[in-house]
């Protein structure tokens, strides 16, 4: 019985990050802090049905997502920061300027 409170405040932390990411789109860092709550909430969910099924694979596809998301995590920073110096601003709704 355990198991659905788990699934059900991952459910609830991805919905929260979904949100928070078309909801906001006025700062670049506190979108990618909603991708990284996505992340977080599906990581746990591997992780809870790992623990519920008995199983490994869900533990391995936790460490697959963490790894996407350092990637993602890195490539977006180093984003955020030649973008800063380029318009002193993190606006997303100006990112659309940078076309060539």
């Amino acid at each position: 019985m355990y198991i659905y409170s788990f699934f059900l405040t991952n459910t609830v932390l991805f919905c929260i990050g979904a949100l928070g990411t078309f909801l906001n789109r006025r700062n670049f860092i506190s979108m990618l802090m909603c991708i990284e709550i996505m992340l977080l909430a599906v990581n746990m969910n591997f992780l809870a049905a790992s623990c519920y099924l008995d199983d490994i694979t869900g533990q391995l596809m936790a460490l697959f997502v963490m790894t996407v998301a350092a990637a993602e995590t890195a490539i977006g920073l180093a984003l955020c920061v030649i973008y800063h110096r380029l318009r002193a601003t993190l606006d997303v709704e100006f990112i659309n300027l940078l076309k060539g």
